[in-house]
């Protein structure tokens, strides 16, 4: 699980990560980034809408990308907000297939933030 400290709670900061972030895209996720300057901690958000499935579903999803997130966080920059929406792909994709797809996108997103 990720701690507070590791996450985007309001929902003024997760529009400003999606709108004003860097984005990448795969098949199954929208990745988004924004670089910081006060040294923070690195923040991740979740976005899982309701055409990925249902609640069941929906939660799953959300938990891999909280496990992948929390994997990112060793080793990632300190001063960046992330928001990954997943696709409706997402649903039935496989962990390593899910793991690579937002890895390199958030690799990609580092990049064009910088």
């Amino acid at each position: 699980m990720l701690a507070r400290a590791n996450r985007i709670v309001r929902g003024d900061d997760y529009r400003t990560v999606v709108r004003r972030g860097r984005r990448s895209a795969t098949a199954h996720v929208v990745v988004s980034v924004v670089r910081r300057s006060d040294g923070a901690p690195t923040r991740f958000g979740f976005i899982v809408a309701k055409t990925v499935g249902n609640a069941v579903t929906r939660n799953t999803v959300r938990r891999r990308l909280k496990a992948i997130a929390h994997d990112l966080l060793a080793g990632k920059p300190t001063d960046c907000d992330v928001v990954i929406r997943a696709l409706p792909a997402a649903a039935q994709a496989a962990w390593p297939t899910l793991l690579g797809d937002v890895s390199r996108s958030f690799a990609r997103g580092l990049e064009k933030a910088a």
